[in-house]
């Protein structure tokens, strides 16, 4: 509960880019203030990420916002991302408010109406931030990208709609971080600028005293003052990714370090979707995932493969077939490796996949891979709730949530993955036990589960990593980094 005496604050904390660090740093901050004794809330007004999570009110919101709940000690809600993008093709995304689903919209499009949106933002601001002492905001992409400053709600127009102060984040691994502040400085409208009470610099690699010369030159040159320098992270790999722009940095965090490594491969489809479903398996220290890249062929010594969700699902289809990514699977399975498909993956390892309504794009429909006997009509009807149950054929536990949109039946269905709790049953095997899918998200974050499986491929394995609690270990050595890298009495001094 928040604590009557003290009146609710909210800092925002925009970065000089994507990719900045802006999510871990509000993550961090949300479990450091919250390990202070503060009732702690995470914010982001628009969010664009396929990597959703579903709320405990029903609804979906940015992954981000769900690790940044967690850190705060709370269950994800809605009113923590009221608006979200999931981009569905170049100029396209399915939007996301308040949870649900309200249409298709592309980039043109959302430019005129965003504004609309501002009174549900501030709405569900206001709700959060009467429920708590401190609301810690996040904002997306950059404020100095003034062609879209018209009409923002993510940036500099929430802040200044809702006199919320900014902290702004350099990222000094993509070089140039001085002029990334500065030159933000010098973009920014004056009033802009006073809402800005102080700089970070993350992701530093080195001797922090050479950065000092710097931090006072930036404070001179934008009148802001400098609250810290965040030094590299090596364990943000091990918390749940939010967006595209990780998959870049796969090779560093997918690698498994131990012996007889069991050998995971999942395609980099355009349109991934929910690819931290994956995080769980590579933190075990026997097992490498390897994210296939367009161009590579799929080994033909691994272990399993995975077809993980998409958010254009014959769009993405298409582009694996492309590839000849289901040549590459039809050959695994020959050889007796297993196959499983999640959400979206599920729908392609069917028969075929129908969008009569054009929901995902144009009308039409294509073949699937052939290798589970079910087919997909995709619908306008979105399920979107969490779930718990256990695997039909061993009784052990699960918990995981749906978000997809579509049905998917066929005589595969009659030997199911999984068996839910509400007595639904869900998933479908094949006849050969080889492959396998399910429309449920998160079934490998359960730990004796994931073991399970894993024990299936190698025998006397000595792997068992505890996912959970290694999310939590390294959310609160995040905010142990954050409270020796920054000055976060003045950093909260500056919420208002």
């Amino acid at each position: 509960m928040p604590n009557k005496d003290v009146q609710p604050r909210a800092i925002m904390v925009q970065g000089t880019g994507s990719d900045s660090g802006k999510s871990l740093i509000v993550a961090g901050l949300c479990r450091a203030f919250a390990k202070r004794g503060l009732t702690v809330r995470p914010f982001k007004p628009q969010n664009m990420s396929n990597n959703a999570a579903v709320t405990e009110d029903g609804g979906e919101i940015g992954r981000a916002q769900a690790l940044q709940a967690r850190a705060c000690g709370v269950q994800p809600h809605t009113d923590m991302n009221p608006v979200l993008l999931k981009p569905e093709g170049e100029t396209g995304a399915q939007l996301v408010v308040g949870g649900q689903m309200r249409g298709q919209v592309t980039a043109k499009d959302f430019r005129t109406f965003k504004e609309t949106l501002l009174p549900e933002v501030l709405s569900a601001f206001e709700r959060l931030k009467a429920d708590c002492d401190l609301v810690i905001v996040e904002g997306a992409g950059s404020p100095s990208e003034v062609n879209l400053r018209v009409g923002d709600i993510a940036n500099m127009g929430f802040a200044q709609a809702a006199n919320v102060p900014v902290v702004l984040a350099g990222d000094i691994e993509k070089g140039g971080v001085i002029a990334q502040i500065v030159g933000t400085h010098a973009v920014l409208m004056p009033s802009e600028q006073a809402l800005i009470k102080g700089f970070i610099i993350n992701k530093f690699r080195g001797d922090v005293s050479l950065f000092e010369a710097a931090m006072t030159d930036i404070e001179a040159r934008t009148g802001w003052s400098g609250l810290g320098v965040i030094s590299w992270f090596s364990d943000a790999g091990k918390l749940p990714k939010e967006d595209s722009a990780s998959l870049g940095r796969w090779a560093e965090t997918g690698r498994g370090d131990g012996e007889r490594k069991i050998r995971i491969a999942a395609p980099r489809l355009p349109r991934i979707a929910n690819f931290d479903d994956l995080d769980p398996l590579m933190s075990e220290d026997d097992v490498e995932v390897m994210m296939i890249e367009p161009g590579q062929a799929i080994p033909g010594d691994v272990d399993v493969v995975v077809l993980p969700g998409s958010k254009s699902v014959i769009s993405d289809l298409r582009a694996l077939k492309s590839e000849d990514w289901d040549v590459d699977i039809a050959a695994h399975v020959h050889r007796g490796g297993l196959v499983v498909g999640l959400c979206g993956g599920y729908q392609m390892l069917g028969a075929r996949i129908s969008d009569p309504d054009g929901i995902e794009g144009d009308a039409g429909e294509e073949l699937g891979l052939g290798l589970l006997d079910v087919e997909t009509v995709l619908t306008g009807d979105k399920t979107l709730e969490q779930v718990t149950g256990v695997e039909r054929a061993t009784g052990i536990n699960i918990a995981g949530y749906e978000m997809h949109i579509g049905l998917t039946e066929g005589p595969a269905r009659h030997t199911p993955w999984f068996h839910l709790q509400d007595g639904r049953e869900e998933g479908a095997l094949s006849s050969s036990g080889q492959v396998m899918g399910t429309y449920l998200h998160g079934v490998f974050a359960s730990d004796p589960f994931r073991h399970d499986f894993l024990s299936r491929l190698r025998e006397n394995r000595t792997g068992g990593a505890a996912y959970e609690q290694g999310v939590e270990q390294t959310l609160d050595a995040l905010a142990a980094h954050l409270e020796s890298c920054l000055d976060l009495d003045a950093l909260l001094g500056c919420a208002e």
